[in-house]
């Protein structure tokens, strides 16, 4: 996704964005400064970039999913997110593929979701990008790449590899809105009953 707007009416994770070749990219939040509307960056069932509606509440939070923990000059320890930010002296308890909900204003940690069984995870690439579900188990393989198997609202399995895993809560309570179809996939066969049906309210 990409933002165009030379007049400074929008803004990504709070900072006005002219530059039309600025990428917006998952969990930014983008606001409107002339409508005021407020949104989230996700992915639907289909890989898709959407827009969710949010609250002004929700817009002063961003999850950031923990891609890299390491120990820098001076000895100085760091951990670097999904979306580029480096952040010094974090708690040690922070680990690789947790994820921490960011005060957007001030860039300081408010919580961390750990990569723990039960933790309500989404899927952001491979054949199951978009899906939501909580984790169930991981397999581990040395030498490969771990496996992740994760079980959605309608009790539906599927397993991905465990860099694909993008933890957004605690248990089974989300810490931002859900796209509309809640990461549920559907079968062509649900999709074409849902797509008669809208057509049938539509009519009315």
């Amino acid at each position: 996704m990409i933002v165009n707007d030379k007049e400074g009416n929008i803004a990504v994770d709070g900072k006005i964005r002219r530059d039309p070749r600025f990428p917006a990219g998952l969990m930014d939040v983008v606001s409107i400064k002339k409508t005021g509307e407020l949104y989230r960056v996700l992915y639907d069932v289909k890989g898709r970039f959407v827009l969710r509606n949010i609250k002004p509440e929700e817009a002063k939070i961003k999850l950031c999913k923990i891609v890299k923990k390491a120990v820098g000059p001076n000895k100085i320890p760091y951990i670097v997110t999904h979306d580029g930010r480096t952040i010094r002296f974090p708690n040690p308890d922070i680990s690789v593929y947790d994820t921490v909900k960011l005060d957007i204003a001030t860039g300081t940690i408010i919580d961390t979701a750990k990569f723990e069984t039960g933790n309500l995870c989404m899927i952001t690439s491979g054949n199951n990008v978009g899906r939501i579900g909580t984790i169930v188990h991981r397999d581990r393989h040395v030498g490969g790449f771990d496996i992740v198997h994760v079980r959605d609202a309608r009790g539906q399995a599927f397993a991905t590899r465990i860099s694909n895993v993008f933890m957004i809560g605690k248990g089974k309570n989300p810490w931002i809105t859900l796209p509309k179809e809640k990461g549920l996939a559907l079968t062509p066969l649900e999709e074409r009953q849902h797509r008669l049906e809208a057509g049938r309210k539509t009519r009315k």
